[in-house]
C-alpha cells in the first residue's frame, strides 16, 4: 500500500487505494457479464423486451434494497456489509451461469442487486467516512475512477468470452469477486468501526433521513446524482446507440467511439474536479457539471452529423465526470452519525434517474423525437443546477458560503 500511495493516492489514506481495487474489480467483472446477458435470456425463447427485463430487474431491485442496505451499515458497519454484498453478487453470478430457466435466471439477478446495493454503499459509506474533508473530492474521483476503469474494460472481455459461451461470464464474475470480498472481509475490518459503540434504532435512521431531505444540502448533492444517473447512465445509455442508428444513420462502430469519448472525457475530469471540490468547494463543481453535462445534451439535441456527435459525447462526458465528485464530497461533508442511511438515500436517488431515464426519453422518442428526450435531459440537469444554488457551501476549512440570493448566515450543515 505504500507504493499504492504514491502519484495520485499520494497523502490519502491506505483504504482509498483499496476501495478503488475493488470497485475497479467490481466493475471489470460486471463490464465482462454485461454483453451476454440479454443474449443468454434469449435462450430460454423469451422475447426481447423480456431478456432486457433481466438488465432492468438488476437496477429496480439496487433501488429497493438502498435503504434496508444502509441500515445495515449504521447497525454493523461498512467492512462486513460490503463483504456480505459482494459475496451475494458473486455466488448469485455463479448460480445464474448454471439457470435452467428464465425464471432463476430473473430471479437470481435481482439477488445479484441486492448484493450490489450493499456494496456501493457501504463501500461509499466507508470512503467518506475515513477520509478528511480537505480530501473527499480527490478521494471520490479516484473511487468513480476505479469503476469507470472496470467498466470500460469489462466489456471488451466479455463480448470475447461470450462469443465463446454465454455462461462463462458469469463463473469468471463470480470468481473475480473472490478477491474483492477478502480483501473487504480481512484488510478493512481493521477501520476502526464508527457503529461499533451505538447500535442505532430503525426510528433514528428515519429520523435522519427525514432531517436529510429537509436539507438543501442533500436535496442539491441528491438532484445532481439523480440528473446525472437520468442523463449520463439513463438517456445517453439508452438512446444514443438508436440515435446513431436512426438518426445519423451510422454503424454501432461510431456508437462505441462516442461511448469511448464520453468515458475518456469523463475520467480526465475527475481528479481535477476532485481538487477544485476541494479548494474552491463542491457548490460551483456541482453547479458546473450540471451546466455542461446539459450543454452537451443540448448539442446532441441540435446534432445532424457525426462530428457534432461526437463534440457533444466529449462535452457531456466533461460534466458527467464533475458530478462523480463533488456530490458525493458534499454527502460526506454532512454525515455525522448514521452514515449509511444517508448514503443509500443519496445513491438510490442516482438509481432512480438511471431507471426512469431511459423510461422517460423512450416515451419521449416514440411521441415526439430524440431531441426532446435530450433535450428532457437537459432540463432536468437545469433543475438540479438551481437546487445548487440554493445550497450552501460545505466544504470543511472555509467559511460557510451562503446560498445564491441568501445573506451569510451561521448553520449547521450536518445531519445528526
Amino acid at each position: 500500500m505504500r507504493g499504492a500511495r504514491r502519484g495520485p493516492f499520494r497523502d490519502l489514506p491506505p483504504e482509498v487505494a483499496i476501495l478503488a481495487s475493488v470497485a475497479f474489480t467490481v466493475a471489470l467483472g460486471f463490464g465482462i457479464v454485461a454483453p451476454a446477458i440479454p443474449a443468454f435470456a434469449c435462450q430460454f425463447g423469451v422475447s426481447t423486451a423480456a431478456a432486457a427485463s433481466v438488465i432492468s430487474v438488476f437496477a429496480l431491485m439496487r433501488v429497493a434494497a438502498a435503504l434496508p442496505s444502509g441500515r445495515l451499515v449504521d447497525r454493523f458497519g461498512e467492512p462486513g456489509v460490503m463483504a456480505a454484498g459482494i459475496a451475494v453478487v458473486a455466488v448469485s453470478s455463479i448460480l445464474a451461469g448454471f439457470s435452467q430457466s428464465f425464471v432463476e435466471l430473473i430471479v437470481l439477478r435481482g439477488s445479484g442487486g441486492v448484493g450490489s446495493a450493499m456494496f456501493s454503499i457501504s463501500g461509499q459509506a466507508l470512503l467518506l467516512g475515513t477520509v478528511p474533508g480537505s480530501q473527499r473530492g480527490r478521494a471520490s474521483g479516484l473511487f468513480s475512477g476505479g469503476f469507470l476503469l472496470g467498466g470500460i474494460s469489462g466489456p471488451a472481455v466479455g463480448g470475447l468470452i461470450a462469443a465463446w459461451s454465454l455462461r462463462a461470464p458469469f463463473f469468471i464474475y463470480g470468481c473475480l469477486l473472490v478477491v474483492p470480498a477478502i480483501l473487504s472481509a480481512v484488510v478493512l475490518r481493521r477501520v476502526p468501526n464508527r457503529h461499533r459503540a451505538a447500535r442505532c434504532p430503525p426510528a433514528r435512521s428515519l429520523a435522519t433521513l427525514v432531517r436529510a431531505v429537509r436539507s438543501r444540502t442533500w436535496r442539491a448533492a441528491a438532484s445532481a446524482n439523480l440528473a446525472d444517473g437520468f442523463a449520463a447512465l439513463g438517456v445517453r445509455g439508452a438512446l444514443v446507440p438508436l440515435f446513431v442508428r436512426e438518426v445519423l444513420h451510422r454503424s454501432a462502430v461510431w456508437t462505441g467511439i462516442g461511448f469511448l469519448l464520453f468515458a475518456a472525457l469523463n475520467c480526465a475530469a475527475l481528479l481535477p474536479g476532485g481538487r477544485v471540490a476541494d479548494t474552491l468547494g463542491r457548490r460551483p463543481v456541482i453547479l458546473a457539471g450540471c451546466i455542461v453535462s446539459a450543454v452537451g445534451m443540448v448539442l446532441l439535441a441540435l446534432t445532424s452529423g457525426p462530428e457534432a456527435y461526437l463534440a457533444a459525447m466529449a462535452v457531456a462526458g466533461l460534466g458527467s465526470g464533475l458530478l462523480d465528485v463533488a456530490p458525493a464530497a458534499m454527502i460526506g461533508d454532512i454525515i455525522d452519525r448514521d452514515g449509511g442511511t444517508l448514503v443509500a438515500s443519496y445513491q438510490m436517488a442516482g438509481d432512480i434517474g438511471s431507471v426512469a431515464g431511459p423510461v422517460a426519453g423512450g416515451l419521449l422518442v416514440d411521441s415526439a423525437s430524440y431531441g426532446a428526450a435530450f433535450g428532457l435531459a437537459a432540463a432536468v440537469l437545469g433543475g438540479a443546477a438551481i437546487l445548487g444554488c440554493a445550497a450552501p457551501e460545505t466544504v470543511p476549512g472555509r467559511p460557510a458560503m451562503p446560498p445564491a440570493g441568501h445573506a451569510v448566515a451561521s448553520q449547521d450543515t450536518r445531519v445528526r
